[in-house]
């Protein structure tokens, strides 16, 4: 049925060992909160209980044999959820793999399972009626969407492959879709294309899926946009820039679902000159604090924001607690942040002040077979 992506994460020796390990057998919710994690390997999806009055997480097994699990996003109410895998076939198709499981009492069953637009599905999002989920393949430069039925997603029901590429030759040698979201009012979808250096704009059709061109974002050459976040105040959104290490801070049109660039922060510190991948972002409920992760030097980043205007300003960087920060998010206490260290095959938490959003500088970690992604209901 499927065959597995040759990411580079797979070209590690460790993590391969990691790979092998078979989870320990799946257990039912401890007193807590059922934390599901998208891991990189054939096992796919992990399920931990966690603790928010001690930061702690204890492995609860194996939650759905489904390989390579890129992503996963939950639909309203946490009764469905779904999972971008990034694999090179499925079906005898060249596409990756978009699949959907019903949750109860901690446990996922099987829905549905389709063939995304193109290979190496990285990405997938929901929009905010639950009835459309998009999804964007690294590996094959390309996008769909799906129509949802009480869980089950359809066939696809849009694709759009893309063309253009950047002048970075080893990362932007084609397209490279990376990402995908939705506007404020739920009437735009966007694609972000890293090898493309522009993010895609769509009006949405909720009832059909189908998505219908309305413009495109031009991020600087070689910069490689791969993440899209909208700030609360419904106005502001951050691209994370995952070549030139930089974040754009952009205006959202309401209108006609454009973006603009209003500045642009570089989040490598002056004296640092190596390789450098930025990657994802974390915002606070109030909007007053905003989060970056960065990969290769490793670390988080800062910044306290203006909940009006969604402006930004640096406090300081932290340690992401090991090596490759995938996926980094906030507990629904948002007293800890816990961080997917994709190479360390770990998850590491920290405490954070809900006050001031402050990091400690030293956190905990527990075991993750190559962590990309962290959910929580």
């Amino acid at each position: 049925m499927r065959n597995l992506s040759r990411r580079k994460f797979l070209e590690s020796a460790s993590v391969v060992a990691v790979a092998t390990a078979v989870p320990p057998a799946f257990s039912e919710p401890r007193p807590g909160e059922r934390v599901f994690v998208g891991s990189g390997t054939a096992h796919g999806i992990l399920a931990y209980d966690w603790n928010g009055a001690t930061g702690e997480l204890s492995a609860a097994g194996l939650a759905a044999q489904v390989p390579t699990v890129d992503w996963l996003t939950y639909s309203a109410g946490d009764k469905f959820l779904f999972a971008a895998c990034e694999v090179d076939t499925f079906n005898g198709k060249p596409t990756g793999e978009v699949a959907s499981f019903a949750v109860g009492n901690g446990a996922l069953q099987p829905l549905s399972a389709q063939n995304s637009a193109g290979k190496g599905t990285c990405h997938i999002a929901l929009d905010r009626t639950g009835r459309v989920l998009l999804s964007a393949d690294y590996g094959g430069g390309s996008a769909a969407s799906f129509l949802v039925t009480d869980g089950k997603l359809s066939p696809a029901v849009w694709t759009e492959h893309y063309t253009a590429h950047g002048p970075n030759k080893d990362r932007q040698e084609a397209a490279h879709a990376h990402f995908c979201s939705f506007s404020p009012d739920n009437r735009f979808a966007y694609i972000n294309d890293l090898g493309g250096d522009m993010i895609h704009v769509y009006r949405l059709d909720t009832t059909s899926a189908h998505l219908t061109r309305a413009g495109v974002y031009h991020a600087n050459p070689g910069a490689g946009p791969r993440t899209l976040h909208f700030h609360p105040n419904g106005h502001t959104a951050y691209c994370v820039n995952e070549l030139a290490s930089t974040v754009d801070v952009l205006a959202w049109h309401q209108a006609d679902g454009g973006l603009t660039r209003v500045t642009s922060i570089d989040l490598l510190p002056p004296e640092f000159h190596g390789v450098s991948r930025a990657c994802d972002t974390v915002i606070t409920r109030d909007g007053r604090f905003v989060y970056f992760a960065n990969r290769d030097n490793n670390f988080l980043y800062s910044f306290s924001a203006d909940a009006s205007t969604g402006a930004l300003t640096p406090m300081r960087r932290s340690s992401c607690g090991g090596k490759i920060p995938r996926n980094f998010v906030l507990d629904p206490t948002e007293r800890w942040m816990l961080v997917a260290n994709q190479d360390s095959n770990w998850i590491s938490v920290f405490a954070r002040d809900p006050v001031t959003g402050e990091l400690a500088d030293e956190g905990k970690s527990f075991n993750a077979a190559t962590p990309m992604r962290i959910l929580f209901g």
